[in-house]
């Protein structure tokens, strides 16, 4: 590919799979320096390698969970004291598990809004003085286009992921400039999570996984669902020098199903 991001190191959490994985391997293919974070140690080691091969020239992995954020602060703190400042942070996450608003309790809602904002806001606290020193940054929050249009049976991730967006919008006019914060909206896209959704809801309405799988096809202009490659060249190119004046933004990659301007 290129190498417009050498020298840069990113952060990308979620890494194991799905969009994490692509975005890890796509920012690696750009010359950038890549740590990957997420639970299993054992899929991180192997894209370690993954990620040389794609022309990394560093490559290291964090086994941490984002929901405990006790142990997470330290790992990352060690790291960035052992490997130098991160410049490019993608905060990605698996949301939480689908089904109607009025069936989720408390504990849902606190689970979710600590994974997938507290932990982004910690990171990004955590990699800002770096960011500053270097006079460059780039954060990347992979959300959904839920905080356009909620999505059916998704009211916990409908409810947090807004949240989300809504802080990233508020840090864009904090944060100084050189340093820019934006969200990609992944719609339909073939993940372990989109495979789940579809088995719920083909289970819930006693169709098979096929007929739900068409029927989200229909919804779509581009006729099929996203490959998490194609959103990983938007968070490469957000992360990129290129996307310098692009700040406080929702790019939604939806293959057109949204209606919203």
């Amino acid at each position: 590919m290129g190498s417009e991001l050498k020298g840069r190191h990113a952060l990308v959490t979620g890494a194991s799979q799905g969009i994490g994985r692509a975005a890890a391997l796509a920012l690696a293919s750009r010359g950038c320096a890549v740590t990957v974070l997420a639970r299993n140690a054992e899929k991180l080691g192997s894209l370690v390698a993954e990620l040389k091969n794609a022309g990394a020239p560093e490559a290291f992995a964090l086994a941490a969970d984002l929901e405990d954020r006790d142990a997470l602060n330290p790992i990352v703190e060690a790291h960035l004291t052992a490997h130098g400042p991160i410049t490019i942070l993608v905060n990605n996450a698996g949301g939480p598990p689908s089904g109607p608003i009025l069936d989720a309790d408390e504990a849902d809602f606190l689970k979710a809004f600590g994974r997938l904002l507290m932990a982004p806001h910690l990171l990004v606290k955590l990699c800002l003085p770096g960011m500053r020193s270097a006079g460059y940054g780039r954060i990347i929050n992979v959300i959904s286009t839920s905080v356009r249009e909620p999505l059916p049976n998704l009211g916990v991730s409908n409810t947090i992921r807004g949240a989300t967006a809504a802080w990233a919008k508020t840090l864009a006019k904090e944060l100084p400039p050189g340093i820019t914060i934006n969200n990609v909206l992944p719609g339909a896209t073939a993940t372990e999570r989109l495979a789940s959704i579809e088995q719920t809801l083909a289970a819930k309405s006693g169709r098979s996984v096929e007929e739900v799988k068409a029927d989200m096809v229909k919804a779509i202009p581009e006729g099929r669902v996203a490959d998490p490659a194609e959103t990983a060249a938007l968070i490469a190119f957000l992360a990129g020098p290129e996307a310098a004046y692009v700040r406080g933004q929702s790019i939604a990659v939806d293959g057109g199903r949204m209606n919203a301007i």
